[in-house]
């Protein structure tokens, strides 16, 4: 079989991702580092797009000059959300760091919001036992962020970005030592090996997997399932976060928009159609339970009423107020005809975010040597069953510093020996593929609806042998092993390795916790701890 020559480049450190972990862990390392290491950021979409751009809430943090509140009540809430899986040691060094990051943040140009005083504007987000939540455009956090980190990687000249271009494959060696990475061009349609001293994964979740989810298109599990494949532990993958309030006016709508979980921390109130209040039946914290309570809480009362969504009643928080603090969500409602100052919104549950993933230290380090991983795609024992509202965005850029300075301190020398192993995969790559006619659209689409009717919200043996079992067949019917033809076709080869990483880890947890629920275990298991997948050699 005739091979085709790669084109093939070295960069000191390979960063793929352009969401908040990504960027500053981009920004950092540059900033620390003074030599002349070429960085290069990848990113499948423009420079900046992720879910990170979509986060409204904001970003939790323990502030001294906010006297209420202290790492220890921040660690606590945290754990308690966590339902028993949350590291406390990670979480408390987490908390413990977000003064100094966000005050980094601060100095390189990002402004929180604040009050009439001048000092920062606080809010309550669910189960938080206090406002400590910064915020940024009062509902554009995520987007507010990501717009100064990206304007500052423009005007550092060591930093390559390559846009429109994912990476594909690891390239790791016997002795499970990473050396690069496979990166596809999808304007070229081109392979390119990219020889590295370390590799940082910062790709976000995966939560196009499931029929409905609040995440842009290109939440399709890249990063965790190129780890996987090359050998790196992933860890409490099943818990998968539904966001309870997605906008959900049309049904037939797969992507969501976001309507945040401040919304309900200001005052909001869900209801049936009935027009009847009923958080109250679930929780007595009410609409600030933990995430996984209110979202299997609107679950069963869409399926008790035979409905597609519940309400989420905004009229009851002071008009100037709801606009003031919420322009982003009282703009999309409006373009679709709804004035949430008069009228509650149509809202149901949606895949959110990926809590577990491939299992990191702090500073990203994995079970494979020189390759790191941070934000939504790592699994660092901080979120555990069920994350905490806004500590994703404290995750990102506190375990995105600490990767960079580890990347500072480390042997950065590039070294191109290959092995067997390493030459196999190159070689597969450097292969034709034979060109099938797949209609990947189609075939995303069985996925998700594989996933969100039998490995979603409520789970048991039954839906998930059966989801198992028609992953294998669209395993089956999709001849890829390795190359693919397209972007499409790999996303959905990535797809359909998490959606299987999400089912085996399911089924293995015979217990209900935070956001993995079973009903046919509903019962906590007080012995059972992080589960842990590794690919057989």
């Amino acid at each position: 079989m005739e091979k085709s020559e790669m084109k093939q480049s070295e960069y000191s450190v390979v960063i793929i991702g352009s969401g908040v972990a990504g960027l500053y862990a981009a920004l950092k390392f540059a900033q620390m580092r003074k030599s002349a290491e070429k960085i290069l950021l990848v990113t499948k979409c423009p420079l900046g797009e992720s879910n990170s751009r979509y986060a409204q809430g904001g970003i939790a943090g323990v502030i001294r000059i906010n006297p209420q509140d202290s790492v220890d009540l921040h660690t606590s809430d945290t754990l308690k959300a966590g339902a028993g899986l949350s590291d406390e040691a990670v979480t408390r060094y987490i908390s413990g760091s977000s003064e100094n990051i966000l005050f980094d943040l601060i100095q390189n140009g990002i402004k929180f919001d604040s009050d009439e005083s001048g000092n920062f504007a606080y809010a309550l987000a669910g189960a938080h036992s206090l406002k400590r939540v910064l915020h940024i455009g009062e509902d554009s956090t995520g987007r507010g962020l990501i717009e100064v980190l990206v304007n500052k990687i423009k005007d550092i000249k060591k930093i390559c970005v390559m846009e429109k271009s994912t990476v594909v494959d690891l390239i790791v060696n016997s002795d499970k030592k990473c050396q690069g990475v496979i990166i596809y061009n999808k304007d070229t349609n081109e392979h390119e090996v990219v020889y590295s001293s370390a590799v940082v994964i910062a790709t976000g979740g995966a939560g196009q997997i499931y029929k409905y989810t609040t995440n842009p298109y290109g939440a399709t599990g890249d990063g965790i399932a190129a780890a996987y494949e090359a050998g790196a532990e992933i860890q409490d993958i099943e818990f998968i976060q539904f966001h309870p309030t997605a906008l959900a006016q049309n049904p037939n709508s797969k992507n969501r928009f976001l309507i945040s979980e401040a919304v309900r921390g200001e005052g909001a109130k869900l209801i049936n159609k009935n027009n009847e209040t009923f958080m109250q039946r679930y929780s007595n914290k009410g609409e600030l339970a933990s995430r996984d309570i209110v979202t299997r809480a609107i679950f069963a009362e869409m399926k008790r009423l035979n409905t597609d969504n519940v309400f989420l009643d905004t009229t009851v928080i002071n008009h100037d107020k709801l606009l003031k603090r919420f322009p982003t969500i009282a703009k999309k409602c409006k373009a679709i005809g709804i004035d949430i100052t008069k009228t509650p919104i149509p809202v149901a549950p949606a895949a959110h975010y990926t809590m577990g993933g491939v299992k990191a230290e702090i500073n990203g380090k994995t079970s494979i040597n020189g390759l790191y991983v941070i934000g939504e795609a790592a699994s660092t024992g901080l979120h555990g069953a069920n994350r905490l509202a806004t500590n994703s965005l404290l995750e990102c850029v506190v375990c995105a510093y600490e990767s960079a300075r580890n990347l500072v301190n480390s042997d950065l020398t590039i070294t191109k020996d290959l092995d067997e192993n390493t030459d196999k995969i190159i070689n597969e790559y450097s292969a034709p593929v034979k060109a099938d006619e797949y209609d990947i659209t189609a075939l995303k689409n069985r996925l998700r609806e594989i996933m969100w009717n039998n490995a979603g919200i409520i789970r048991n043996e039954k839906s998930l042998i059966k989801a198992k079992n028609d992953i294998e067949q669209l395993k089956k019917e999709f001849n890829r092993n390795r190359k693919c033809l397209n972007l499409g076709e790999y996303e959905y080869r990535n797809m359909l390795t998490v959606a299987e990483l999400i089912i085996q880890g399911a089924i293995n947890r015979k217990e209900s916790r935070g956001a993995h629920f079973r009903s046919d275990y509903p019962k906590r298991n007080e012995t059972a701890e992080h589960s842990v997948i590794v690919k057989e050699e």
